[in-house]
């Protein structure tokens, strides 16, 4: 409640800067904070995902920690994990300002960022500096916008990450890089599957190598979503994290809903948890899920999980509830378990 009650007094402050200056200035005061450790959390928020001990559900989402610069100040806030990222192989600048927009009137954000980051291999520092610390750490991939060959970013990313992440979370997903969805299509996701499974196979020894998670967009049709299904279970993927943001446009009432870009928050909720019961579905439960999009509090957070998602994720609500959205969203999950009669999280899942 302190927390709640702190933001709501900083964020106007906050929200006077451009959107992207307002997310620099939060990545520099957690980096110049001490360096927290995972918190300790009730026994039944505890789960388990592809051979993964996750001290609680509430994860941070790709996109707000791109460089791997704070993962473990985010777990320090309460986060079951964190996953950084995207990476590329090479440093990028991403795509030219502005691109990051809040639509503060739908508790929404529109970005077209374009996968900027610092490249692989102060990645790759920043990681092996953090070796043996507690925490889970996903690591986040992509391919270089002007790559001549993107299935080949895929498998040196892999080969790089694979030995320093608890998961690799494959990227194909992002509006924001011209083509990257038609990796999504069954032939070439098939093709990329075998790249990266291969190449991560070759950079860690059986029993230490991380598994494989797949993040997809919303905007899929339902012949792409039983394709997916299908192949990821055939592939034997740790998880499909469901969805990125969405390149269409429900009502939206900010001066900026005419942005290009992929649009997160409130308005993305309901689209990203009818994907998520899609990919229930498709999957017939035999593949753990990720939900992502929309997720604002603990009723959001609940919703997702009783739809079958294992483990879910934020981004967008820490913008507008601040850096105590995980704590608050496992708080209200404990009493939403208690009043419908679980008790673990993992009784839950799926039950709606």
């Amino acid at each position: 409640m302190r927390d709640g009650v702190l933001y709501s007094l900083i964020r106007p402050v906050l929200f006077r800067f451009d959107a992207e200056k307002a997310h620099g200035l939060a990545l520099t005061a957690l980096k110049l904070a001490a360096p927290g450790r995972p918190l300790a959390f009730p026994g039944c928020l505890a789960t388990q995902v592809a051979g993964i001990a996750f001290p609680n559900p509430v994860g941070m989402a790709a996109g707000f920690d791109k460089d791997g610069e704070i993962p473990d100040a985010l777990l320090g806030l309460g986060f079951g994990f964190a996953e950084v990222g995207s990476i590329t192989p090479l440093p990028q600048a991403g795509n030219p300002k502005p691109r990051l927009f809040r639509l503060t009137e739908d508790r929404a954000v529109i970005n077209r960022m374009g996968f900027n980051n610092g490249g692989a291999q102060a990645a790759v520092h920043r990681m092996e500096a953090r070796a043996g610390r507690p925490g889970v750490v996903g690591i986040n991939i992509g391919a270089n916008k002007d790559s001549s060959d993107r299935m080949a970013d895929y498998a040196i990313m892999t080969r790089l990450m694979a030995p320093l992440a608890s998961y690799l979370a494959v990227n194909i997903s992002s509006p924001n890089t011209p083509g990257l969805r038609a990796l999504q299509d069954e032939g070439a996701l098939t093709v990329l599957l075998d790249a990266v499974i291969e190449a991560r196979n070759a950079a860690c020894l059986e029993g230490r190598r991380p598994p494989v998670f797949l993040k997809v967009a919303p905007d899929l049709q339902p012949a792409d979503i039983d394709a997916i299904a299908r192949i990821a279970i055939e592939k034997g993927l740790g998880a499909l994290i469901v969805s990125n943001t969405t390149i269409s446009r429900p009502p939206l009432s900010s001066p900026h809903a005419g942005e290009t870009g992929g649009l997160s928050g409130a308005p993305l909720r309901d689209l990203a948890q009818q994907r998520l019961r899609d990919f229930r579905k498709a999957t017939g439960g035999a593949m753990p899920l990720i939900g992502v999009g929309g997720i604002a509090g603990p009723e959001d957070a609940w919703a997702r999980i009783r739809a079958g998602a294992s483990l879910i994720q934020v981004y967008s609500a820490m913008v507008y509830e601040g850096p105590g959205i995980a704590r608050a969203i496992c708080r209200g999950l404990v009493k939403l378990m208690r009043r419908d009669g679980f008790a673990t999280i993992v009784e839950a899942v799926g039950t709606l």
